[in-house]
């Protein structure tokens, strides 16, 4: 080999080390703004916005199941019984009182009482009094603090179902799942923090029940199906390779930054955490849904396998009973892999006819598998930190439906002036009731609860003050609570 060829070899030598050099250094820094990125390390404009916060003061609660009956069940028939009303069934209620109420359907001239086809038991060491339809929530009736007192100031279902997830009944608002994301992140590095599981028809709401408003995109919740992909457009297309789709994220990571620096648009850094969520969640939400490993013995406490029952009405669509049940199940699994909050979305209650039939349907599909998730997050030590809620936007009236065109009195109507709502766990104080509705179930008679309430509550079971809690949008500070709510507690644990 002569000079020249030595020399030839030596500068290719070096061309290949230094491109060996700054193509390691960029891959590796790629690769580190990707793990720095993740624990919220790559600078303020670039951490991870779902990295765990700090609260204002301890809490107890760690994660929240808000189990969302859209559509409203009747408190009547379910958690208030009232004898009073069974006697004055048919009878009318005083003109001074009627035309003071607003209804979606009744007509009040023709209206008159409908008593309740249901009988109650008193359940646990507290005595809670509930309906024959709810004989397995019954059993942890000890753990269930039930909130007879609920009011609200919508009477349709869309603004009632509004102001239950985003304390005011406006359109663009978070949710509460987004708030409290916000406010302390999630621990779960390979799953979003707000998580929603949908079984039924689906809520009047829709998406608008799990949004992030005017609050970045990554506290928007993401719709888990029960069955098959888990997010739509989560898998690969065929063809391909994670080599070639982790080539393309990397450019897509370094071209958001780019354009982050030259505009400083914070929705930019919520996108760069979503596509390295979203990334990561291709390993780790087919896992999640793979019920192979849970025992038997928790598959048929759950009601997994329990057969579809017949009829149904506005509750039934496909397999609803072991859809609800899957669903609960998957929230348990959730909170075990640090996802903050969970939605399980069930509709439709919304009984303005053929309550008795519908109404069975519906409880027996939800009644079963809550009292087993209460009862699985128990016995492994999580129902301290974990706070289960069923709720619904409203209750129903202790009148009959009377539309016309309808069979009268075989339903109820929409009933913003009183409800009920369950908690359990995560800091609140069971085996009580609270609150008080009159004899007939018309308005609350001691101790109202407004949605502001229950919210400022429960973030304080998180250890927000709920007055804190706020983000700077269009020249005002906006909070979960809007400008009320007051912490109840009689409720604290």
């Amino acid at each position: 080999m002569d000079n020249s060829d030595q020399l030839e070899l030596s500068l290719n030598n070096q061309a290949r080390r230094d491109f060996l050099t700054t193509s390691a250094c960029g891959i590796g820094g790629v690769a580190l703004s990707s793990m720095l990125l993740e624990d919220g390390l790559l600078g303020s404009e670039f951490a991870n916005p779902m990295a765990p916060s700090k609260p204002h003061f301890e809490a107890k609660a760690k994660a929240c199941i808000f189990i969302f009956m859209a559509g409203a069940p009747s408190h009547l028939d379910l958690f208030d019984p009232k004898p009073v009303l069974n006697k004055r069934d048919g009878q009318k209620l005083p003109k001074e009182i009627l035309d003071k109420a607003r209804f979606a359907f009744i007509q009040p001239n023709t209206a008159t009482l409908k008593g309740s086809n249901r009988t109650f038991k008193a359940h646990g060491q507290c005595g809670m009094e509930l309906s024959d339809y709810l004989p397995h929530l019954g059993t942890v009736a000890d753990d269930l603090l039930l909130v007879r007192s609920m009011h609200t100031d919508e009477f349709n279902h869309h603004p009632g179902q509004l102001l239950m997830q985003c304390g005011v009944s406006r359109f663009g608002m978070p949710t509460m799942g987004s708030w409290l994301t916000y406010g302390l992140g999630s621990e779960s590095q390979n799953l979003p923090g707000y998580v929603v599981l949908n079984a039924g028809r689906g809520s009047s709401g829709g998406a608008t029940l799990w949004q992030s408003g005017f609050l970045p995109s990554t506290y928007e919740g993401v719709l888990f199906r029960p069955q098959g992909e888990p997010v739509l457009n989560l898998d690969n297309p065929k063809g391909l390779p994670p080599e070639l789709q982790r080539l393309g994220l990397d450019t897509l990571l370094q071209l958001n930054k780019g354009r982050y620096e030259k505009v400083q648009d914070p929705e930019i850094s919520s996108r760069i955490a979503n596509y390295e969520l979203a990334s990561r969640m291709q390993t780790t939400a087919p896992e999640l849904i793979d019920l192979s490993k849970e025992t038997n013995s928790t598959k048929n406490a759950y009601g997994l396998n329990r057969p579809e029952v017949k009829g149904g009405g506005r509750g039934k669509l496909g397999n609803t009973y072991q859809d609800f049940a899957r669903n609960c199940l998957l929230a348990r699994r959730l909170v075990e892999r640090g996802v903050r909050f969970i939605n399980i979305v069930y509709a439709s209650w919304d009984h303005h006819s053929n309550l008795d039939p519908e109404l069975k349907y519906n409880a027996g599909a939800v009644d079963q598998p809550i009292a087993a998730l209460i009862k699985d997050l128990k016995q492994r030590g999580m129902l301290d930190s974990t706070m289960v809620v069923w709720g619904s936007e409203f209750g129903r009236t202790p009148l009959g439906e009377n539309r016309g065109g309808r069979a009268a009195n075989t339903g109820r109507d929409h009933h913003p002036f009183c409800f009920s709502m369950a908690l359990a766990g995560g800091g609140i104080k069971g085996g009580q009731i609270y609150g008080k509705t009159d004899e007939i179930g018309w308005e609350v008679e001691k101790n109202p609860v407004h949605p502001n309430d229950l919210h400022a509550t429960m973030l304080n079971r998180f250890g927000i003050n709920h007055e804190k809690l706020t983000y700077r949008f269009q020249g005002r500070d906006f909070r979960l609570t809007d400008v009320a709510g007051k912490v109840i507690q009689d409720w604290i644990a």
